[in-house]
């Protein structure tokens, strides 16, 4: 074997085991995923879309996703929030990992018809950013002990005579966690809403989905 020939052959070893190091270096670490801390644990879900199709943490599970509330005929906050919610869905719209998730406060008046108009009204697709109804109580529960966007104070008397109107929205991995609250108004924090997207569309999903059936605590 020539000298040349030894030369390649010991050069191409030397990079596949350097190559080989550094993989196993930030596999075996956490240093490939996102900074952003837990802040807890997306329980099991049922809601149904705009469309009569039935939305469970199935069809976000290995997806980022955007959840927020609001209600159709809101004239204060939610328009602006959804008008911002909308340049985000915009911004990735050909990136179908993202999803977002709106739920109504007002399940008895945002109907499924009335969640289609409005959804065709604002410009979405009708797959990837959801118009979500169903039980109050299960709506509103995610809302707080899910998601975290709504203090669980506000959970007294008949869920009839409650009232969610928040302002804030959560970023979930595609695991099931809640990574991020933001508050919809703010374009500070949809900036960072906007980059902390990215940063989450990096990371790779955990092996399961977690439905929070025993914690809905980040600290096991």
């Amino acid at each position: 074997m020539s000298s040349r020939s030894k030369l390649l052959m010991y050069t191409a070893f030397f990079i596949l085991l350097i190559s080989g190091f550094w993989f196993f270096l930030f596999r075996g670490t956490d240093n490939w995923k996102s900074k952003l801390p837990v802040l807890s644990y997306v329980k099991s879900f049922s809601f149904i879309n705009q469309s009569g199709d039935t939305i469970t943490q199935n069809t976000t599970s290995g997806r980022v996703y955007i959840a927020n509330y609001f209600f159709v005929t809101c004239h204060g906050i939610c328009p602006h929030m959804n008008g911002n919610v909308k340049k985000l869905y915009q911004e990735f719209k050909e990136n179908k990992e993202l999803l977002f998730l709106s739920h109504t406060c007002q399940p008895e008046d945002d109907s499924i018809p009335v969640l289609a108009k409005y959804a065709d009204s604002i410009g979405s697709d009708g797959l990837r950013w959801q118009f979500l109804t169903g039980n109050k109580l299960d709506l509103y529960n995610m809302a707080r002990e899910s998601y975290h966007i709504d203090d669980p104070k506000n959970n007294v008397g008949k869920i009839e005579d409650q009232f969610l109107h928040s302002q804030f929205l959560a970023l979930v991995d595609r695991s099931g966690q809640v990574r991020g609250i933001y508050d919809g108004l703010k374009e500070k924090e949809m900036k960072q809403l906007e980059t902390d997207i990215s940063d989450l569309l990096k990371e790779s999903s955990g092996a399961v989905f977690v439905n929070g059936i025993f914690s809905n605590s980040p600290g096991r």
